[in-house]
């Protein structure tokens, strides 16, 4: 940052580059064919639309950080860790935006020393913009939202994810599954674990629990949720494996002891 900048106008500025590059997202949404679609790997998909944003998302935070190293996705940049670094998933929920489903975002954050201390997540479609940054809450279009009040398991509606190339734990993940559904109001699989970490934050969701993630699928949720009153953690007590996205179970205070307490089961 600049002398005198504080991180609330960062969060800003970095805001604009966010919401300019998700214009040219919402732009391409449905223009891309078949065949310019890429496989990463089995389940894992890219197109030039994630590699363009990218590169704009880097560009424009390069204007705001000059410094600052940078932890992507796509790889359109050398990836750098400095003391200041921007992770990015520049389009998290991109078998959701390849197929048509409006379920997909922009996602970033700064981590300072080690850190993260600022977080943006834009839904696309809808132009929802969650950010947050350290000590300033988190923010939906402009409204202070904060996590859910609700204390009981069979008040909650909860979000997970499937894993898609990590299957080491898929039966104690499907005694999970199975243990949820049948203790609470209900469970979604959206697509997007940033969006799913946002309504977290902002009391949609109660809890999101999920494992085989990657940090850039998480990291601006993580400052969201943290920032609205919420825990994150891995599925036992520690960060190092939230962090990195290896496991994550994110919720209010109350909710969070209560799904801990089921995941341990079978984790």
């Amino acid at each position: 940052m600049n002398a005198g900048q504080s991180m609330a106008d960062l969060a800003m500025e970095a805001s604009q580059v966010v919401r300019q590059v998700a214009e040219q997202i919402k732009a391409a949404y449905g223009t891309v064919t078949e065949g310019e679609i890429e496989l990463k790997s089995r389940n894992s998909l890219v197109s030039h639309v994630d590699q363009s944003a990218e590169r704009a998302l880097v560009s424009g935070l390069r204007a705001l950080l000059p410094d600052a190293g940078f932890l992507t996705e796509e790889e359109t940049v050398e990836q750098q860790k400095a003391t200041d670094r921007w992770i990015i998933d520049p389009l998290d929920g991109t078998t959701n935006f390849l197929h048509g489903l409006p379920f997909f975002s922009i996602s970033i954050a700064l981590e300072r020393q080690g850190k993260l201390v600022l977080g943006i997540v834009h839904e696309v479609t809808r132009e929802e913009h969650f950010v947050a940054w350290e000590g300033g809450g988190t923010w939906l279009n402009g409204r202070q939202v904060f996590v859910s009040v609700r204390d009981q398991l069979s008040d909650c509606l909860i979000a997970t994810g499937f894993p898609y190339y990590d299957y080491q734990h898929i039966d104690g993940y499907l005694n999970v599954l199975k243990a949820f559904m049948e203790q609470t109001r209900g469970l979604r699989r959206l697509g997007s674990a940033a969006l799913d970490l946002a309504y977290v934050a902002c009391g949609r969701f109660d809890a999101f629990y999920e494992y085989a993630l990657h940090p850039w699928d998480v990291a601006g949720g993580i400052v969201l949720v943290r920032e609205a009153g919420g825990v994150v953690s891995d599925f036992g007590d520690g960060e190092d494996k939230c962090e990195s996205g290896k496991e994550v179970l994110a919720a209010n205070k109350a909710v969070h002891s209560l799904a801990q307490k089921q995941i341990k089961h079978y984790f």
